[in-house]
Order: C-alpha cells, then structure tokens, then sequence
C-alpha cells in the first residue's frame, strides 16, 4: 500500500522533525518525502506503508504507561513542574526525592483526571506529584514506591541562569583565540602543545594584558597514523589528542634510565626541524614519534605518590574513562587491518580484548591522566599571569561516524544520518559534517548523562567554554546517508533539558560558556540563550542591522564575545584581499559568477570600512597593519562582554586554516603560523614581537577608554 505522505509529514512533525524550514535567501523550503522517510528511519522507525505508521503512532501511545517514572525530568530552579507516574490502575504509590546532600524531600500528589490505559489487558492508572520551585541545584533521584517494588530516576534542577560572566564586573575582558596545533616553539616536536599552551596564555596574560586564551577542540582522533587533521572530527569529545602532550613536562622524565632518555632525544630530533616549516604541518609522524616516547616513558616505575594519583584519576573518570582506553586498544591492534570489526564492534570482541589488552587500555588511561595534569598546569599558569578567566576550551558539534564515542554513545547516537548546514551565503551548496547526531530520545533515555559527563570533562580545568554551532542544541540539520548536504531536515531537541545541564555543570565548576550562535537559526534562540546566561559570538563581517548596513557598534549584544574573523574566514589581511573569494572559485565552491561574487564582496567590504573612516579610525591610504587595528578598534567600541583577537592577525598571516565545504581539495587545519612573509613565528617570537603588541596594546587601550 501506498505511503499516505500527509500522514508522513504529520508523524514527522510529531517526532520532532521539521517539515520545512527557512532558508539563508528568506524563502520556505519544503523536505522531500523521501528524506523524511529517512530521517524518521534513523529516529528508529522504519515506514514504509499506511500501516507503519499506524504500528509507529500505537506504540508511541503506549510507550509511557509501560514506565512507571519517565527516565530523567529536567527543570529550572525557578520553575515548578510535576512527574508522571504509572501504576497498574488502583495501586498505591507514594513518591519521595532523594536529593544529591543525602536528604529526603517528600513530594505531594495532585490531580491528573487522565482515564486509565489499557496495556495488553492491564489497566494502567496515572498519578502526578509535584515539583515545587526552589528545589537545590543538583541532580536528585526520584523514588517511587509502590507494593510491587521500588522505581527510580534521575531529577536534574538547573540554574534559572547562569552567572559566572557577572564575576568579570564592569571591566571587560579581551583574549586571544588560536589554532594550537599551528602555534610551536624551539621545545615543540613540530606540533603546538599543551607546553606551548602554557607559555602562550602566560606571555598573553603578563605581557599584554590578555584574560582568556581560546584554543581549538583538542578531542582525541584515532590511536594510530594517519591522524584526523581536522580538530572537529574526533573519535571523542570527552577526552584529549595525546599529540598534544608535551613529553618533557611528564614527570617519569626525571627517573628514565641514559639509555631511554637518549632514544626520546633522538625521536624528537627527527620531528624538531619541522618548527621551522610554514608550508604544511605533519601530525602523523609527531603522533607517532611521540607515542613511541609515551611508552617509554610508561615503563618507568610510578612511584607511591603518582600511582595513587593516577587510581584517584581513574576513578573520577570511571567507566567512560575505562571505555574510551578500551576502544583505543582495540582501534590500536586492528584499525588498517580489520576496519570491519572496528566499524561493528560486539560485546564479545569488547570483553575479551579486556582481559588480553589490559596492558594497553592501562596505558591509554594513564596518557590520558598526563593530558588532565598539562591541562590543569596550563590554567594555572593562565591566572598567575594575571588572565581573569584563563584558558578557553572549545566543543566540537560530534564526532566521528565510527569511533570511541560512535561506539561507547551509540544508544544516545542517530545511525544512518549526518549532521551538517544547509546551503548559505558563505557555503552555497550546503555541508556535511558526517558526523551521528544525538538521538532525542535515545539521550532523554539514559539521562543526558554522557552530555553531562563531556561537560565535566571538558570544564574541569578551563576558565571558560566554547560550544561550536551551539543551535545544535535546539535543532540539527540531519543529512540521511546517500542524500547531498542540502537534502536534509531540522531535527529539534528539549533545548531546556540540553542548555538547562549545559549552566548546571558551568555552574559548579565555575566555567564561562560562550556559544557559536552563527548561521541560519529561529529569532527567539538567542534570546533564549542571552537569558539563561550563555554568552553568543558576534564575527564583525556578519553583522547588519534591519535596513542591511553594517550593525553600529553601539547596537552589538553585550552577552557576547566579539572578533573580527574566524577560523572559517582568512586572517584579516587576506579577507580584506578578497583571497576567500578567489579560494571558493578555485575549487567550485560558488554558484555565481566570480566577477559577480568578488564585486558583493567587496562592496560588503568597504560598507564597514566607510563606518571606521566615518568614526575616525581609518585614515585614507591606511595600510594593512593600519586597518586590522582600526577594526579592531571598532569592535571595542561595542558593548560586547568579549572581545577576541585571532592570533594570526596579530602576526600579518593571511592563509586561511580551515575552507568549509572541502576536504582534500584544500590542506585544511595544516596551516603553521606564519608572518606576512610567511617566515615561521614562535611563541618566544610573540613576547617581543613588535606587530602584536602594537595591535593587542591598541585593543587593551581602546578596551581601557570605552
């Protein structure tokens, strides 16, 4: 029988799947039926007649009265809301929470009139119990006892709103923002490291006055070569790239016998020269030189002091700890031999590879410990040098389709999809990440709490965060597997579930959150977010008020951190040259004709520079140097909370890292830092380089007279 296709659009939109959406050119676009099809395939139900969907809408019915609790409530502090609890029709059911400090709070039972259900020939009843406002921050249990036994699940109170922003005051705050892994040094093995980290946010924080340093996603890819360039494909999102250790700093160093201290020289004598090249960055020999120097390192005896740290570490981090080193033993022993396997890992393989590779999984715990202690040392590093908010960590959108979270999450993963954008301005045939979406209800089912683990994780010794494409958190653009990236549809999220445990663990730990609000998105999501105190991002080249001219600075949002480019944009001197417009040409990435699109551009262009001669701040003739000051200089005028600085601006670099919509077309996140001679620039290079601190001084003195 024929689909009715009506019934299809009306099941999807029940499912949470948007039938049409708005596009970047202002006009509604439909979903094709078959990618609704699709996408309703991935959610976990297969439709292929009238009578599917009948079958899916019966059991989506029935679903809640087999529950006695729902498996997580999600609430504000200031909110009341209420719990549903199922019980076969007639029976008795009292409710209590058992808070977080130990404490019982009682809950009272309130009218619900909903009929009884009939469940395969038993009567379910529904009762209600409340949830008053007020309720301590935390994540709570909730118990249900009834006489046939005890029921239990998790109740997660967030805050109204999240304040840490408020610490700064009414001084705002400036930084730097920098692809790590293109920052070196004379101590780096070819690659920037959490050494280099250190130093960077040190030299910013003491030399120029800086108070934060946001770096890149610095997520682990694969356990072997070839290594994953880009930063926003990882196997994970909870734990580190052990690229970025700086071996040096570990502490077994000290204790290594001659002879093994003499093989660690010589492996990074073969990758040092590299801090020299500015062409192109090689990961794949420094990641295996440098494991080679970590197993080195892991034969040397912990003493009693170390090894109780690394047991005390390991039991923070429990099973996901556990799972990941799992996964990146078993990915070690077969990824290029049996990528089969790794792709369809079962509970067999997993169970045995515990018991013959313990050694390993031991080993990718303990490098694991060594990242959470350069990382903690970074911070720390960043605050004594004065810096109010320290290091900046970023959170990709996902991960990779087959990897240790794809793996370890995949009850809480979408299979069959990947997440991407439709089509806009700047990616005019859309994109596609690849990468498996969370699953809704699959994430509400186990609690959110591999979302709340990764947010622990990642805000354990970070001053603040960054949540790349933070609208993924209300909706994601689900692109079936076989379909074009502009073939996709909106798949929506309880946004106040997601951002609502988002404040709650920045909260506790006291962690700034800014979201990457950019792209296509609903008006009131910012608003949203602005409430609930998460801070959004404002790239001066976007920015236009209602009538299309360049936004007045007076008229940016004050919750949010303020650049002139990202890492998606050339540095400045090559945006201001036009090199994204020649570079989408060269590798037919435009729909339009080049003399057309490099005439929009421009004029965009000088639209904003006419507003910098108008206030003042560009003179006629200005150099290059001149102009990224100038606009620099504007930004401050804007009532932005943050202001961010890209660091190849601070240096005259002009290649782009990253060009969206490409893959090897273009050596995308392989860029080293380089000056407009494209000669190498070191971190000992910024403490005295004047370029930078002419830019970064005119910044803090702009900041200081606003």
């Amino acid at each position: 029988m024929a689909l009715d296709t009506t019934a299809l659009r009306e099941l999807a939109r029940d499912l949470g799947i948007g039938t049409d959406y708005w596009g970047f050119d202002g006009t509604q676009k439909n979903v094709a039926d078959d990618t609704l099809r699709k996408v309703v395939a991935a959610l976990g139900h297969r439709v292929e007649t009238d009578e599917d969907l009948a079958a899916v809408r019966a059991e989506r019915e029935r679903a809640p009265w087999r529950r006695t609790l729902p498996p997580v409530t999600v609430l504000r502090e200031d909110h009341e809301s209420s719990i549903p609890v199922h019980v076969d029709h007639g029976t008795g059911v009292s409710v209590h929470l058992r808070l977080e400090s130990g404490a019982r709070w009682d809950l009272h039972q309130i009218d619900d009139f909903t009929p009884p259900f009939d469940l395969d020939g038993t009567l379910r009843g529904r009762a209600r119990f409340h949830l008053p406002s007020g309720l301590p921050l935390g994540w709570h249990r909730v118990v249900a006892e009834t006489s046939a036994g005890i029921e239990e699940a998790d109740v997660v109170v967030t805050p109204a709103r999240l304040r840490v922003h408020e610490q700064l005051g009414s001084r705002r705050a400036y930084g730097l923002q920098a692809q790590l892994y293109s920052v070196r040094s004379d101590r780096s093995w070819g690659i920037g490291d959490l050494g280099d980290m250190r130093d960077l946010a040190a030299i910013s924080g003491a030399r120029h006055g800086a108070d934060f340093l946001l770096v890149n996603p610095l997520h682990a890819s694969y356990p072997t070569a070839p290594v994953e360039p880009s930063p926003y494909l990882p196997v994970t999102r909870r734990f580190m790239s052990p690229l970025y250790l700086r071996i040096e700093d570990v502490p077994e160093m000290r204790d290594l016998p001659p002879f093994a201290r003499q093989r660690i020289a010589l492996l990074r004598s073969e990758v040092a020269p590299w801090n020299e090249r500015t062409d192109r960055l090689e990961r794949d020999e420094v990641f295996t030189a440098k494991m080679k120097a970590l197993e080195e390192l892991y034969a040397v005896p912990r003493t009693a002091g170390r090894q109780a740290l690394f047991d005390a570490y390991r039991l923070r981090e429990g099973q996901g700890l556990e799972d990941f080193a799992t996964w990146s033993a078993i990915a070690e022993k077969l990824r290029g031999t049996q990528d089969a396997v790794l792709k369809d890992l079962d509970d067999r393989t997993v169970e045995q590879a515990r018991i013959e590779l313990a050694d390993r999984i031991e080993f990718h715990a303990w490098v694991q410990w060594l990242l959470d202690e350069q990382q903690s040392a970074a911070q720390a590093a960043a605050l004594a040098s004065g810096m109010r908010i320290g290091v900046m960590h970023d959170l990709a959108v996902g991960v990779e389709q087959v990897g240790a979270d794809s793996w370890r999450l995949r009850h809480a993963l979408a299979t069959g999809v990947g997440v991407g954008a439709p089509a806009d301005q700047y990616n005019q045939q859309g994109q596609n990440w690849d990468q498996p979406p969370w699953h809704p209800e699959g994430l509400r089912d186990v609690a959110y709490r591999p979302w709340r683990d990764m947010l622990r994780s990642l805000m354990r010794h970070a001053g603040a965060l960054r949540i790349d494409h933070v609208l993924g958190l209300f909706r994601l653009w689900w692109i079936p597997e076989g379909n074009i990236a502009a073939d996709g549809a909106y798949v929506f999220y309880d946004h106040d579930a997601m951002v609502g445990i988002l404040a709650l663990e920045a909260h506790r730990s006291n962690t700034l959150v800014v979201g990457e609000d950019l792209g296509t998105f609903e008006p009131w999501v910012r608003d949203y977010l602005s409430d609930r105190g998460i801070l959004g991002t404002s790239i001066l080249w976007f920015e236009y008020d209602h009538d299309g001219k360049p936004l007045p600075p007076e008229h940016y949002r004050e919750l949010c951190m303020a650049s002139v480019n990202t890492h998606d944009l050339p540095p400045t001197a090559g945006y201001l040259a036009g090199d994204h417009v020649t570079l989408r040409h060269q590798l037919g990435l435009l729909e339009r004709d080049l003399a057309e699109e490099q005439a929009t551009d421009a004029a965009g262009r000088e639209e904003v520079l006419d507003v910098l001669r108008a206030e003042g701040l560009l003179a006629a003739g200005a150099d290059i140097e001149d102009t990224v000051i100038a606009l620099h200089r504007h930004l401050a005028r804007t009532p932005s909370l943050l202001l961010v600085v890209s660091l190849v601006d601070c240096v005259g670099e002009r290649r782009i890292q990253n060009q969206p919509g490409t893959d090897e077309e273009y050596p995308n996140w392989r860029i080293p830092l380089a000056d407009d001679q494209e000669q190498p620039v070191t971190i000992d290079d910024l403490a005295t380089d004047p370029r930078t601190a002419r830019l970064l001084t005119a910044v803090r003195e702009a900041l200081a007279g606003s």
